[in-house]
């Protein structure tokens, strides 16, 4: 079973084959992704460590939480999933406030290739059918 190490306080450039030869130290079976910013392309300072058991990931931590990288201390702890509950940072995308199980099925059509001149605007074409049950639907004495 592998285990994700959240690795922090990377400094914003570094040699990845420094970090990748630190891991490797430790132990085989780490794999290191830095995470970057989508802008610049540079590192945010922090990325994530798999590794392949959980003892090696223990080793890594002991070893290398606290140590001196860059000029950074590093911090490595091992990462836990994001719950989202509809509250979300800075660049973060938030949760839907209801799930897509309970939202109502809604007859959209969004492009078609043959436009037929006399009918109705599709974007009101499922309000228009509601509207049609509705007038069929009533009863009025003459």
């Amino acid at each position: 079973m592998s285990v994700r190490l959240y690795v922090g306080n990377l400094p914003r450039t570094f040699d990845a084959q420094e970090l990748e030869a630190l891991f490797t130290s430790v132990g085989e079976g780490v794999r290191f992704k830095a995470v970057n910013d989508r802008e610049t392309g540079g590192c945010r300072g922090f990325g994530f460590a798999n590794v392949d058991d959980r003892k090696t990931a223990e080793a890594v931590i002991e070893q290398l939480n606290g140590r001196e990288f860059g000029g950074n201390s590093l911090r490595i702890e091992i990462s836990e999933r994001r719950e989202t509950k509809g509250t979300a940072g800075p660049g973060e995308r938030r949760a839907s406030p209801t799930p897509a199980a309970s939202r109502r099925p809604v007859d959209k059509v969004v492009h078609a290739d043959n436009v037929d001149s006399e009918a109705p605007d599709p974007r009101w074409g499922g309000e228009l059918a509601k509207l049609k049950a509705l007038l069929a639907n009533q009863k009025v004495g003459v």
